[in-house]
Formats: structure tokens, sequence, C-alpha cells
């Protein structure tokens, strides 16, 4: 018995065991060397209602490279847990086999060699035309099309329309529900104004109006409870009731400038969550219930174990693309199924559910790839697409330099695209230390490839991209690399926001992801190898500070200059720490591309 068939009949039996209000599971993934080419997208219906998902796509519109991580640490009880498992030890537990175009999807191995043969991932035209046969396919010819959010933000085009050209496209693709993260990184009326224009719905039943708001009568979905947005909706899906519970990120005030948004406020609001979940049981009755959520899939495995009710947990933020879905068992005796799909438009999630008797009776998970060469461009939305960058195209075909080295960014230290704006930023700031955000998004480049800037907006297009330089001293930075290290490592997932490291550039350190707060950083040093003193001032660049607007140009226009004056970019090491206590981990592998 291989792996793959000892998960789907372990996800049978965890769940059969339960209560009558929880599912039954077939789980796995269509294993593309077993179909071939020609089955990878066969999706015969099952059941009597599908649901089609992706998450932080970050408005990639067309295909493109995309690296997945060689460290992805999981501690304390994540320890050798999906989605903490890189590599071989992925493939292993999912049971993919090497060599083929999901070992590739799903992994960083061989990543050069497999992208040149299997080319680019992704692209909306693309997506479009494999909604459409997943939805044609479905019971009735329908399914319902589910969006975790991060979708209006990581492209120049999604910039400067502010959001709007990605509304276009999720109204074209036929988007029904979403919630949303990177959407909030607008101004409120910008918000606004791309919601009116939505033809789905917006659901978030943790996102609140602050007290001075309310006061103020700011528009609020529901003033009584105070919840900003619509917390849920009905759907009828074959006769049957499906509810949609929204779950925004909870700590969107923290990670991004709360001064874009100052009427609302977040968080995970596990025990309103469940106090929801009761009244839409006792209301509504429905067959499956849903959380369509951006928390990140540690906290999505937390919140399952310590609510009840929920049927499945359809998340993203962490860009974590699952081949098999997580069961996870909560206090009351029930079952949760908790799946990501990934970023960056490069998956599509199928699950078919058969409901009856007033619950989830059975269902079947898949993770799809989009491999762009295999799946025909949808022409409708290939022509908004081109319409859409038209304006733009001079501006973001203009090429900046020709990389050496294959440029990524995914992965909880650094990537060689990280490398990249630190080097830029250090050599216009003539700065010894550069620090920039440790954001998951962003694509990759291949040796030979131009590094237009198109591919710089993807790492760097943000709303609050000024830069600065000044004076810091070693314990400010010290500071600044344990606050970030206890966001991605504290045990409690409730505690951690999902992004990875902070990256730097001109010094190294040793971390500890085990030790406590205030202690996983140690022997920082300068490139040069002198050993940073806490009391002395050094001279440090970095952007996207979440307080007050940095005086700086944006980050793009520093490393373009850099891009531009350097002509060819190769990138030999990164400055990426010594790592203590992580041996034989499963989350890391070596950092080869």
């Amino acid at each position: 018995m291989d792996r793959r068939e000892f998960l789907r009949l372990l996800g049978i039996g965890a769940i059969a065991s339960a209560s009558s209000g929880c599912a039954t599971s077939r789980s796995g993934s269509a294993t593309a060397a077993k179909a071939g080419l020609d089955g990878m997208y066969d999706a015969a219906p099952f059941g009597n209602a599908r649901l089609l998902h992706f998450a932080d796509c970050h408005a990639q519109l067309l295909p493109i490279y995309f690296r997945e991580p060689n460290v992805n640490l999981g501690i304390a009880d994540r320890k050798g847990k999906l989605p903490h498992l890189v590599g071989e030890e992925f493939l292993k537990y999912t049971g993919i086999a090497p060599g083929t175009q999901e070992a590739h999807a799903f992994t960083y191995l061989n990543f050069e060699a497999e992208a040149r043969r299997l080319g680019r991932v992704g692209g909306f035209a693309h997506m479009a035309e494999l909604v459409k046969r997943m939805r044609a396919e479905g019971p009735g010819g329908k399914a319902l099309l589910l969006d975790s959010g991060d979708t209006w933000q990581g492209s120049g085009t999604a910039l400067w329309t502010r959001g709007q050209d990605m509304v276009g496209a999720c109204n074209l693709l036929g988007v029904d529900i979403m919630t949303g993260h990177w959407e909030f990184t607008y101004l409120e009326d910008e918000i606004r104004a791309n919601l009116e224009a939505f033809k789905g719905e917006f659901v978030a039943q943790n996102v609140k109006l602050t007290d001075d708001a309310a006061f103020f009568d700011v528009p609020a979905f529901d003033e009584a409870t105070g919840h900003a947005f619509k917390p849920y909706t009905t759907r009828i899906m074959g006769g049957h009731k499906v509810v949609i519970i929204g779950q925004a990120f909870p700590y969107t005030p923290i990670a991004n400038p709360s001064r874009f948004i100052p009427n609302w406020t977040f968080g995970i609001r596990a025990e309103e969550l469940q106090a929801l979940v009761d009244q839409i049981q006792d209301k509504e009755d429905p067959e499956a219930l849903i959380l369509l959520s951006h928390n990140g899939m540690d906290v999505d495995l937390k919140l399952a174990a310590v609510t009840s009710g929920i049927d499945f947990i359809l998340g993203g933020h962490t860009h974590d693309g699952m081949p098999v879905p997580s069961i996870v068992r909560n206090a009351a005796g029930g079952r949760t199924v908790v799946t990501n799909s990934g970023s960056n438009g490069k998956f599509l999630a199928v699950l078919d559910l058969n409901l009856g008797l007033g619950r989830v009776r059975d269902f079947r998970y898949r993770l799809l790839p989009i491999f762009s060469d295999l799946l025909p461009e949808d022409a409708e939305m290939a022509g908004y697409i081109g319409q859409v960058r038209a304006p733009y195209l001079d501006k973001l075909q203009e090429t900046l330099a020709v990389s050496e080295s294959v440029l990524y960014r995914r992965g909880n230290f650094s990537g060689t695209f990280d490398q990249v704006i630190c080097d830029g930023m250090r050599s216009v700031g003539d700065a010894q230390i550069a620090l920039s955000p440790g954001f998951r998004w962003g694509t990759s480049v291949l040796p030979g490839d131009p590094i237009t800037m198109d591919r710089l907006l993807d790492q760097t297009c943000i709303t609050y991209p000024e830069t600065y330089v000044r004076d810091m001293t070693g314990e400010e930075l010290k500071l600044i690399l344990e606050d970030v290290c206890d966001n991605l490592f504290n045990p409690d997932p409730f505690y951690q926001q999902g992004g990875d490291m902070v990256r730097v550039g001109g010094m190294n350190y040793v971390c500890d992801p085990l030790a406590q707060m205030g202690s996983r950083i140690s022997e920082m040093r300068l490139d040069s190898g002198e050993l940073i003193d806490a009391a002395k001032n050094y001279k440090v660049t970095g952007w996207a500070t979440v307080g007050s607007e940095a005086p700086g140009a944006p980050v793009w226009e520093v490393v373009a200059e850099y891009l531009r004056s350097e002509k060819t970019i190769r990138i030999d090491s990164v400055n990426s720490p010594v790592l203590k206590n992580v041996a034989g981990n499963p989350g890391i592998s070596s950092y080869s591309s």
C-alpha cells in the first residue's frame, strides 16, 4: 500500500468515526505520472455540490515561473507535518512521484530544469479555461468559485488601477465569494468602490467597526453587531444548503499600515466565530459549513481544533499548496478538513461534496496545478488582460538587467531575489545593512531571462513602498530581528502572522527557532566578519514601513537604478542565517535551485 492510499484510508477512517455532522474523506490529488498529460485535468463529477477555490494570486494575470520553498520550518507540534515539509520529504508524505509534473508544481526540486521542461504556471486566461471545465463537469454543470484573498495586490497594473484590474478579471472568472487581506492596503473609499464593482460577495466575520467609527456612524453591514462586512452567505447547491463564512487576515492593522483603514478592527475572534457557527446551525441548518479563510494554515489548523461545527476550512495567506487535506479533530469530537491552495494563480482546488441526511456524507478533494502549456487560453479573459495592460506595456517591458541566476523569494529566510533587492538598496543608499520584508509573494526568473520592470514590480509593488536610510544601533537591529522571528516561530499559531523572516543584506546572524522570544538571534556580524555592537550606530536602509510613511523613493525605483547600472546579475550566496537546533527537521533542505 503506498502512502497516498494510506492517507486516503486514514481520512476515511478518521472522519467516519466522528459524529453524524461530519464527513468522510477520499483525499488525494490526481497524479500526473499515472494519468498522463491528457488526464491531468480530468475531474469526473462526484456527489451533488462542487466548490472551486484559489488563494493569494497576487494580481498575476499572466503565466509566471514560481519556485516553491526549500525552507518551511515547523516547530513544536507542527514539526514534520503539513505544511512544514519540503522537497523529498514533501513527496514522500503526499505520495507524489519524483520527476512528475506534480513534483515540480509542489516542490522546489530541480526547479530550473523542470521549469524549462514544463513551462510557466498560472495566468488568469488559463485559469478561466480550467474553471469553465470544472464547472461544466460539476453536478448540474455548476460550481461555486471561492477566493481567499490577496487578489488585488502584487503587480504594477494592480497598483496603478488601485485593484480595479483584478476586480474586472475576477468578474470575468466568475468569482462568487471572496475574503481579503492585501485588499485592505488600499484606502477605504477605494476598497468600497472595488467591492461595489465586484459581482460576487465579500464576506468577513472578523472585521468590525472601531468604537470611534461606530460612534460617528461609519457605514457598516450591520450596525447592531458592528460587522463592517457581511459575515457569511448561504447558497443552495443541488437542492442542499451550504453556508460560507468569511475570515479575513486577522493581523491586517499590525502587518500592514492601519493608517489606510482607521475605521476597521480585525482579529482571529475564535469565540465569536464559534458563536456565529452555533447561530448559523440553529437558524440555517446547513448541510455543509465552510470557512473561507485568510488566516494562514497553522492558524487554521489550531482554529479547527478549538472550534466545532465547521466542516471545511479553505485557506490562504501562507501560500502553501496542499495536494492532500489535513483532518483535525476538535474538542467536541467532530472533524474539520483544512486545506490551502497555494499562490500566484498556480493552483485550482476542486472540492466535491456528497450532501444528504443533513450533513456532508463524503467528499473528494484535488489541488490541480495550472500548467499554462497544457491549458488553452480563454479568449475573453486573454482579451481583457491585453486591454488592461496595454497602457502600461512600455514601462512594464523595460529590461533592467539580465539574470545569470535563478531568482526567487519564497522561503522562511532569504531568496536570491531578496538578495537583489537588498544589494540594490545598499548600493544606491550607500548603506552598511539593508532590511527587506519577508513577503511570500513574488515571481521567479530563470537564468538568461531579463529582469524586466514587470518582474521587479512583482516583488515590490505595494501602496507603501517608500525607502529610508537612517542610523540604527545594533540593539535596534536585534530587536527587529527578534520581533519578526517570533511572528514566524512562536509555538502558538495564534501569535504567528504568517510571513517569513525579514531579509537582510550586508550582515549575517545565527538563529535558533526553538529558543524563547528575545533569545533566538545571536552572533550578528557585518559581511566583513565584524561583530555588530549593540551600542554602535550602523547605516541601515529599508522599505515598507508600517507606521509613518518613510521619506525615500519607492523601492522599485531604487532597485531599478541599481539593476540598470549592473546590467547582469549573478547571486552566488545570500545573507541567510546559520540555523541552530533544526537538524533533521523535514521542513528544511538545501539552498540549491
